[in-house]
């Protein structure tokens, strides 16, 4: 989970979980790349839909997301290998991103995949942003990691049985 700073006052603004997933790689990472999936798995419960037709293929790929109070988010893409690495920052319609990421990255392992999922806030300056920064934390990156085996599972089983 988070690594304790050297400082026990100091801030912990760079979030992660971790978690084995039974599935291939590219199929968990299908779901995160694709927004029209994305608020199936949302453990922050933030995300109420995305157009369709948006799937990630690029940095510099820019997403859109309704959230679920209504207003629309636009994502940068600032990361991506396919299969493997995928990060955005997130900004609010027309606006410049406040300098937070969202990270996910997935590594094949035995059969299946561990998928480390990261919010980091460090280069955040947006002072009205910080207390819902603060309040992200690894259960909530778990949260989103368990609906995410449950999807991708759930997706290997039914190919299992067809």
């Amino acid at each position: 989970m988070t690594e304790p700073a050297s400082d026990p006052t100091a801030e912990h603004r760079l979030v992660t979980a971790t978690r084995e997933i039974a599935a291939p790689a590219e199929a968990v990472f299908e779901l995160i790349a694709d927004p029209a999936q994305q608020p199936r798995w949302d453990g922050n419960d933030n995300l109420a839909e995305a157009p369709t037709g948006q799937r990630v293929t690029a940095v510099g790929d820019v997403f859109r997301m309704i959230l679920t109070k209504g207003a629309v988010r636009e994502n940068h893409v600032v990361a991506f290998r396919e299969g493997r690495v995928i990060a955005w920052q997130p900004a609010p319609e027309g606006e410049e991103p406040p300098g937070h990421i969202w990270g996910w990255a997935l590594e094949p392992h035995g059969t299946g995949t561990r998928v480390t999922h990261t919010y980091d806030w460090t280069q955040l300056q947006d002072q009205k942003r910080q207390a819902r920064a603060r309040a992200t934390t690894a259960e909530n990156l778990s949260a989103s990691l368990e609906r995410l085996a449950a999807l991708a599972e759930g997706d290997v089983a039914e190919r299992d049985e067809a």
